[in-house]
């Protein structure tokens, strides 16, 4: 290939990457962390705020009292199904963070309680949707679509870039003084080797946040205005059941659902059954569950009338007999992207995935950086061109200053639950007054300085998460407290927390003693 058309797409993969990078570099690090959001939740949920359970065959005396004495749980409530026969029944009411939970007493009589919920799971996984982009979460998604499409555009020319020198340097990580040859290939092995997996989340986040677009110019320059209206009476979130004038509004057994989907499905393993408009006309209960078996969206999911049993929707269901081929391929890009599916393994691939392609865009920033360096000969303090110190900077306060404010607002999760009125309000600002000040930060003390002291803010706020749990172990009288479940938790933070301390160790050691031409340098300024 000639070497000016590789010129040309070089820097089009250095310009798409730069633009993309920092937005990208937030959404694969928090939807790494995400990848185990259900261990998440079980870490940030105290014992005392966990549902009550009682035997899956006592659910319809549980929902039946529930119903009568909390009409605002008729919107919607959810019928967890535990292990070993078990269930939990908990619902939400609007204008209140609480969660309330129900359950019999020994008397059978009904017993409600308030729970106070953390959120932190589900509010980093909106930063791994939207990157914490302001203007809400619609906003959030249109942005990071577009994003998306700069990062196809850097992928493709990429691989374009490194196709002449693919076969010899794919393999190659020559470690040594020259960092910048070291970032280059540790950047090139990582893209080549995880190519198939960022092609995926490159298209599938173009088809999510920009999906009401397309449909939208779909519905008014092909089908006359009509798609929408087929579109949403085909959505199952939208279904209701058939109302019958005078019909019965009695829920049916929870085992009668269970046992519709598993003679759908044998293979299925329902986990949850949400019921909506529960005692009134056109209700719906949604059944959701797992098949490992399967790339299944969320897992696999039906829709059935809870009063006749009967299905609404099962071509979500994996192996349904009624499913079709698009159906099936809509689950399979759903799952492609979550990593719903193949258990634990796939789950933890998806993490490494996640934090490999954080590296990559972190690393492609520094490339970017290093290839700019200014020396002054004969000066005592050499200059930067402002544009690098300004990346530099901006670089170091949005990655660190998001890896620290997800850990800072994981553990106020555990520390503040039960201590403030709104957690949720409070994971949210604790994030952004942590990733702002970061960012500030930098700027201020510049990028060299300014690395080495927000690594020790990442390693310090990385270790409150196992500190938490350490001192609800050993001091239970402090309201903390230590869930061996979600051990793996603080397994991983302090695990986390010992590379934050390496890296700081390192990277204050090339700041004093490193090249001074680097904008790394201590002695680095802009001109």
């Amino acid at each position: 290939m000639r070497s000016d058309v590789i010129r040309v797409y070089k820097t089009v993969h250095t310009w798409t990457g730069i633009v993309a990078g920092l937005a990208l570099f937030i959404a694969f690090y928090a939807g790494a962390v995400t990848m185990f959001k259900d261990t998440l939740d079980e870490w940030v949920t105290p014992p005392s705020a966990h549902a009550e359970v009682f035997p899956l065959v006592r659910a319809p005396a549980v929902m039946e009292q529930t119903l009568a004495a909390h009409p605002a749980a008729r919107r919607q409530f959810t019928l967890r199904i535990e292990p070993a026969g078990a269930a939990s029944l908990s619902w939400r009411e609007p204008g209140k963070p609480q969660r309330f939970t129900a359950t019999l007493d020994a008397g059978g009589k009904l017993e409600t309680h308030a729970r106070d919920a953390s959120n932190a799971a589900s509010f980093i996984d909106i930063l791994h949707m939207t990157a914490g982009i302001p203007g809400g979460f619609d906003v959030g998604m249109g942005v990071m679509a577009v994003v998306s499409l700069l990062y196809g555009l850097a992928l493709v020319s990429g691989v374009i870039v490194l196709l002449p020198s693919l076969i010899k340097d794919l393999f190659a990580l020559r470690v040594g003084k020259n960092l910048k040859r070291m970032w280059l290939d540790a950047h090139n092995v990582v893209g080549i080797l995880s190519l198939p997996f960022h092609v995926v989340m490159a298209l599938s986040v173009v088809a999510f946040g920009l999906s009401d677009t397309i449909f939208s110019v779909q519905d008014r320059v092909i089908y006359g205005g009509t798609l929408s209206a087929t579109v949403q009476a085909q959505n199952p979130y939208y279904a209701k059941a058939p109302e019958v004038p005078g019909g019965s509004t009695t829920l049916v057994p929870p085992l009668q659902i269970v046992a519709s989907v598993k003679q759908h499905a044998p293979e299925f393993e329902p986990t949850e059954l949400i019921y909506r408009a529960a005692g009134a006309p056109g209700a719906t209960v949604f059944v959701g569950g797992d098949d490992p078996r399967y790339l299944a969206r969320s897992g696999g999911f039906a829709l059935l009338d809870p009063v006749t049993g009967r299905f609404l929707n099962a071509q979500f269901l994996p192996g349904a007999a009624d499913g079709n081929a698009w159906s099936a391929a809509t689950s399979a890009f759903f799952a492609l992207h979550f990593g719903s599916y193949g258990g634990e393994p796939i789950q933890w691939g998806y993490f490494f995935l996640g934090l490999a392609g954080s590296f990559l865009f972190y690393s492609g920033n520094l490339l970017w950086i290093e290839s700019r360096r200014k020396l002054e000969r004969g000066a005592d303090a050499p200059r930067q061109r402002p544009a690098t110190y300004f990346m530099a900077a901006l670089t170091i306060g949005v990655t660190l200053g998001c890896v620290a404010g997800i850990s800072a607002t994981l553990a106020a999760g555990k520390v503040l639950n039960g201590r403030v009125a709104d957690l949720s309000a409070w994971h949210a600002r604790i994030y952004y007054v942590v990733f702002l000040a970061s960012i500030a930060w930098a700027f201020v003390r510049g990028a060299a300085r300014g690395s080495v002291e927000l690594l020790a803010l990442t390693t310090g706020a990385t270790l409150l998460v196992p500190l938490a749990s350490a001192v609800g172990w050993f001091f239970p009288s402090t309201g903390l407290w230590f869930e061996p479940a979600a051990a793996g938790v603080d397994v991983c933070a302090l695990i986390g927390a010992g590379c934050f301390a390496w890296m700081l160790r390192a990277t204050a050691k090339r700041a004093a003693t490193g090249r001074q031409d680097s904008v790394w340098g201590y002695s680095a300024r802009a001109r």
